[in-house]
């Protein structure tokens, strides 16, 4: 989930290696369907509000899920789509179609309800992310219908795509971090005009909101004829579900947010934020990699470690580091540093980049070692293009809290990098740096920021030493959900439930207590800390 997510969010990274191919846009589909009738608001009112969505005129036509989605048809899964309106404030006007996907409970006699999930981004697609939580869930899962969706806009859900970039720029030899700056606001630029200008785009893309979701989450239940439904969300998914909560309270049953976000503050600030910490998980690396110099050969202290990172980088800011057929920068290769840092797991994978890179800037004849190789090669995917388009479109959608609240002028983001450097050397250009192109949307964002305050009891879930979202995030959104529950792993990783299944080490105590919460309804009696025997290095 974490990975593809977090690149795209990195900078516009389509065009961040030089002579890479530019994507081909996707042809733009939205069918003119008829108007739906709007329903009930959680509080029974009939008028189309804020929050009201308005349900499909009729139950979805369920069939094969595209073969493209492969591990929903090995799982026997069907998949339909949801009509809902392009414009809730507008409910019998322009509609759109959202993909869903559904693997039914099979115990029947214990059947809870609808499990709906998103894997983060925002502009992840989720069609398949519901069936990843299976394994995890072991025999809970056969009480829920899993239900997969696509955000509006992204995958199968009317999707939208910016126009195609210009051809690449020959690969440079020499650069400064002003220059790099200034190309990352070229293609800021040059995004937002290809994005308005590209088909339906401009009628599109003002409703392209984290309110407009969890709108859309609530017409898949209606959909479903469900009362209420559940929900698991990681990253940009943990606040989503958060938004749910306060949108629509009395249709939430047992909510999991994973690994989620300060509710106050805008996603700018949340980057900026990650700034200390990642550095904080850079010297837990650095203190791991000098324990095993003998292997990589960066140092036998942690400042020595340090040390040969940040002669990498300031190489790389004069002199990018030619490999694999391409030269990466410095802010390429900082985003790979925060790529690898985020899990203790991947300790050393980023130790074998490093020294890849360092050998590689040293002018030695090295290829990628496998995990850089998997990168670059996403790097230039059309799958990376579209999730960079996907989150764009949100970031630039929200005013503020959880995707939006970015600058307007550039030399917003120059000062503070300049600032940064001080403190945060290696991360401090990369978290404060212009990652979207908001500064040159073309729209105003037509609703404010989502508050929140409830009591709706929700389980959430956290890392400690989580530097993607940090955890104090955590603590202020847990005060804001005054019905939750907190679980802390004491582990450097971004997202606590289901590791085990994605190959990494697992959090029993937390998976647990998922399960126990999904099972029964039963919150922890008080906030719980998952130990630091179940960590890892």
């Amino acid at each position: 989930m974490r990975v593809t997510p977090l690149l795209a969010a990195g900078l516009g990274l389509a065009g961040l290696i030089a002579g890479a191919p530019a994507a081909s846009p996707r042809v733009l589909r939205l069918p003119h369907t008829p108007p739906a009738p709007a329903s009930l608001t959680p509080s029974g009112s009939s008028t189309p509000s804020a929050a009201s969505p308005s349900a499909p005129s009729s139950t979805p036509d369920w069939g094969p899920c595209p073969a493209a989605q492969r591990e929903l048809v090995e799982a026997g899964a069907e998949c339909a789509r949801v009509t809902v309106p392009l414009d809730y404030a507008d409910p019998g006007g322009r509609t759109i179609r959202i993909a869903i996907s559904r693997i039914e409970a099979k115990d029947r006699a214990n059947r809870r309800g609808i499990l709906l999930s998103n894997p983060g981004g925002p502009g992840g697609p989720g069609l398949a992310s519901t069936l990843g939580l299976r394994q995890t869930m072991k025999d809970v899962a056969d009480r829920y219908d899993l239900i997969g969706f696509d955000p509006r806009f992204l995958g199968g859900s009317t999707p939208v795509s910016c126009g195609p970039a210009g051809p690449a720029d020959p690969p440079r030899e020499t650069t400064t971090p002003r220059r790099d700056f200034e190309d990352t606001v070229r293609r800021a630029r040059d995004t937002a005009r290809r994005c308005f200008a590209h088909g339906d785009n401009a009628a599109l893309l003002p409703h392209a909101t984290t309110r407009n979701v969890a709108r859309d989450m609530d017409a898949i239940r209606a959909a479903l004829g469900e009362d209420r439904l559940s929900y698991y969300g990681v990253s940009y998914g943990a606040d989503l579900g958060a938004v749910y909560t306060q949108m629509f309270p009395r249709r939430a049953d047992r909510v999991i947010l994973d690994s989620s976000t300060d509710p106050d503050a805008t996603q700018y600030e949340l980057f900026r934020r990650a700034g200390k910490p990642l550095e904080e998980g850079l010297d837990a690396w650095a203190e791991w990699t000098a324990r095993h110099a003998d292997t990589y050969g960066l140092g036998t202290t942690g400042p020595e470690v340090r040390a040969a990172v940040q002669r990498l980088l300031d190489r790389a800011e004069r002199r990018p580091v030619a490999i694999g057929g391409t030269r990466l920068g410095a802010p390429l290769i900082r985003l790979f540093l925060r790529q690898f840092v985020q899990h203790q797991e991947y300790d050393p994978a980023l130790a074998a980049t490093v020294r890849t890179l360092v050998d590689a800037a040293a002018g030695e004849p090295v290829e990628p070692n496998p995990e850089l190789a998997a990168i670059l090669q996403l790097l230039n995917s059309p799958d990376l293009a579209d999730s960079f388009t996907g989150g764009a479109i949100f970031m630039c959608g929200d005013r503020g809290w959880p995707a939006g609240g970015w600058p307007e002028e550039p030399r917003t983001y120059w000062k503070n990098i300049v600032r940064s450097r001080a403190t945060q050397p290696v991360f401090g250009p990369l978290v404060n740096d212009m990652t979207a192109p908001c500064a040159f949307w073309e729209s105003t964002p037509r609703e404010p920021a989502t508050r929140i305050d409830n009591r709706v009891p929700v389980l959430m879930l956290q890392a400690r030493h989580d530097n993607n979202v940090p955890y104090d995030g955590a603590l202020a959104l847990h005060r804001k959900l005054k019905g939750s529950r907190l679980v802390t792993a004491e582990i450097r990783a971004h997202g606590v439930y289901g590791r085990g299944a994605e190959g990494k080490t697992p959090v029993p105590c937390a998976d647990r207590a998922v399960n126990d919460y999904l099972r029964d309804g039963t919150l922890p009696a008080a906030d719980l800390t998952c130990g630091t025997e179940e960590k890892t290095g």
